[in-house]
């Protein structure tokens, strides 16, 4: 995790009165809105990505984005504290949500990392400006949950790489200007040590981008097939062959992100109204179960689960800042993150019975439309069996699984071969 703790001496404005700063600023510059029924938007179209990024240039100019990310890069450089308090006072205001995740709370954290002072004074000041969307590039059709088995290969040519090979399950790539690409570069080493990774331009020629659509209707996540995609040497993130590193860093990034845990967010809140958390008060009354213990019971342990949750986060997040919990601590908010959202879900479609499964007009839809897309919560950031075995090995020291691949030169390893 990148140290924020240090910038408190930076800077003479309390937290108190950063807050009332932004209080003031907030109502004069951006629009407001109401948290428990905010704007509506796709996130698989234009233009709430064109929003997002106007509304970010609003923050970049008013002095309050990158609240946690270095001063020398574009940000305020301040500790987490004074990101909660903006957060607290931009609860009803739109704000360029869509952009925590990946851009902001995973790659930009990762370049801050491990990127070249170039890298991170270009591209994280290019995503505090509204200029970028950053997103990551790495699953792969053939790769499964095995990232370090990645096949996209580079090879390294007249001074330049070229790329071939193909992504999936990319989210965003389509409103993207860069990617972060981890591609295999080194076939005579084990798969782990012969991995670089790649910032690519998502225009660049070489690239064929593709939308998938999914079960909800969405057409957020996008496919990329490569072929012969030529980058610069200046593209590599990291060391040539030290990709693992990255994608590592990147990957606790991404399970923080996930559970709602990374400071590098830029404000809190709903993406949309079928993001909202839900009011189980509210969705009592309106099925006439508001006096029943069996759905009271049903209701108060999901909320329990959620308040739980919210606790862990902070907990987690200091516990790895002081050493206390290793990095990999991440994947318990990953994992909580995954079975509290489960839960929820559950619980709503069976408050909501029938009504959420077919449209009888009370609203009730929605709550089936959201159940659609449940099992997201288990695969975003890795899977929650990969979570599992995570906190097993490295942060409460079991033994590792057993590896037919491991220390074997990854051409020599089988893939898909009868």
């Amino acid at each position: 995790m990148t140290d924020t703790t240090t910038a408190a001496s930076e800077t003479t404005e309390t937290v108190e009165e950063f807050a009332l700063r932004a209080r003031a600023w907030l109502a004069e510059n951006m629009p407001p809105i109401d948290p428990n029924d905010p704007p509506e938007h796709d996130r698989g179209e234009e233009e709430p990505w064109r929003r997002a990024r106007e509304l970010q240039k609003k923050l970049w100019e008013g002095g309050f984005a990158g609240i946690c990310f270095p001063k020398e890069y574009g940000g305020l450089g301040l500790p987490i504290a004074y990101q909660k308090a903006f957060d607290n006072e931009s609860r009803c205001y739109e704000l360029p949500i869509i952009l925590n995740t990946p851009t902001f709370t995973i790659c930009a954290a990762t370049i801050l990392d491990t990127a070249s002072e170039e890298q991170k004074y270009k591209h994280i000041a290019g995503a505090l400006r509204g200029d970028e969307v950053l997103v990551q590039l790495l699953s792969e059709p053939s790769g499964g949950s095995d990232l370090a088995g990645v096949i996209t290969r580079a090879d390294h040519q007249d001074g330049k790489w070229v790329i071939n090979g193909a992504k999936t399950w990319s989210t965003s790539a389509f409103a993207a200007d860069y990617g972060l690409m981890l591609a295999r570069t080194d076939w005579n080493v084990p798969k782990h040590e012969g991995l670089t990774m790649f910032l690519v331009p998502i225009d660049s020629p070489g690239i064929t981008l593709r939308r998938i659509k999914q079960v909800n209707g969405s057409v957020e996540f996008c496919e990329e097939f490569f072929d012969n995609l030529e980058l610069s040497e200046d593209a590599v993130v990291g060391e040539v062959n030290g990709g693992w590193h990255v994608a590592s860093r990147q990957l606790y990034h991404e399970r923080r992100a996930v559970g709602g845990g990374s400071e590098f967010a830029s404000g809190v809140g709903a993406e949309g109204k079928s993001n909202v958390p839900i009011d189980y008060v509210a969705l009592l009354e309106a099925t006439g179960q508001a006096d029943s213990e069996r759905a009271q019971q049903l209701a108060g342990r999901a909320l329990a689960h959620r308040a739980v949750r919210e606790q862990l986060i902070d907990h987690v997040y200091h516990g790895v800042l002081d050493g206390s919990l290793p990095p990999a601590a991440g994947s318990i908010i990953r994992i909580t993150h995954a079975e509290t959202h489960h839960l929820e879900l559950d619980t709503v479609l069976a408050l909501s019975a029938g009504s959420g499964v077919v449209d009888v007009g009370d609203g009730m839809i929605r709550y089936g439309e959201r159940y659609l897309s449940r099992q997201t919560a288990a695969l975003g950031g890795g899977t929650t069996e990969i979570a599992r075995n995570i906190i097993g090995e490295r942060v409460l020291g079991f033994p590792r699984e057993h590896a037919a691949d491991r220390g074997v030169p990854f051409n020599q390893v089988k893939r898909n071969k009868a």
